[in-house]
């Protein structure tokens, strides 16, 4: 985490309080809600323990953020004061984080999250985050498939009932003891180690289509 030093006094108060009050609510509504897990044919729903990479869509950052509390997961996290707020905040929920983004420290943080691999436990990224556009994949977990050899697990969390935010991702904020499905895609195999950036985009692109199967196959569930 960032030294508080580097933050204004407005901005202190709020890294005390903020991630305090937002897993707090988290913990409240987490409780209510029942989680229906699915996948398409060839796709095998995770549970802890397990290692590898993981993606989902920005959107659904508060449902995974609870759901996935004991995978022992790690998450790269910008430098920000937002990102700060949000590693605060995960880290109350048992994550671990990674500082890095995808412009600023991007190298750093991938090698931060080989290592999270190399000691057995699990890497997550919102594929789509942390500007967007939405649904759209960035290259940073083809890189880290690249540099570990591991394949790229989807999936995909909506609420049956949840409030929608007017921002780029559409953020849901689940409602209480609303249904949740867990969606999950087939995995997406690592390219070669030797791989050119052409064969990146390729597997990009496959990443990019499995998280949209997983999100399209949770919206039928709820729209049956």
């Amino acid at each position: 985490m960032g030294s508080d030093k580097e933050f204004s006094f407005g901005q202190r108060v709020a890294l005390w309080a903020v991630p305090k009050l937002t897993a707090l609510l988290l913990a409240i509504i987490g409780t209510t809600l029942r989680f229906e897990v699915i996948a398409e044919e060839g796709a095998v729903p995770e549970k802890p323990p397990t290692t590898g990479i993981f993606c989902f869509w920005h959107r659904c950052t508060l449902l995974s953020g609870w759901y996935f509390r004991k995978f022992r997961c790690s998450i790269l996290i910008s430098r920000s004061f937002d990102g700060e707020l949000i590693a605060r905040t995960l880290g109350l929920l048992g994550y671990g984080t990674v500082r890095g983004s995808s412009s600023r420290g991007g190298a750093a943080g991938l090698l931060g999250l080989q290592g999270v691999i190399e000691r057995g436990l699990p890497v997550v990224f919102t594929a789509d985050g942390p500007r967007g556009p939405i649904y759209q994949t960035k290259i940073g977990p083809v890189k880290l498939a690249q540099m570990t050899g591991q394949a790229m697990g989807s999936f995909y969390l909506l609420a049956e009932s949840a409030w929608v935010m007017r921002s780029w991702d559409r953020f849901l904020i689940p409602k209480p003891f609303s249904r949740v499905a867990v969606s999950w895609a087939r995995k997406v195999a690592a390219p070669a180690e030797d791989a050119d950036a052409a064969t990146r985009e390729r597997t990009r692109q496959e990443l990019n289509d499995a998280l949209e199967r997983a999100r399209l196959r949770a919206e039928r569930h709820f729209a049956k």
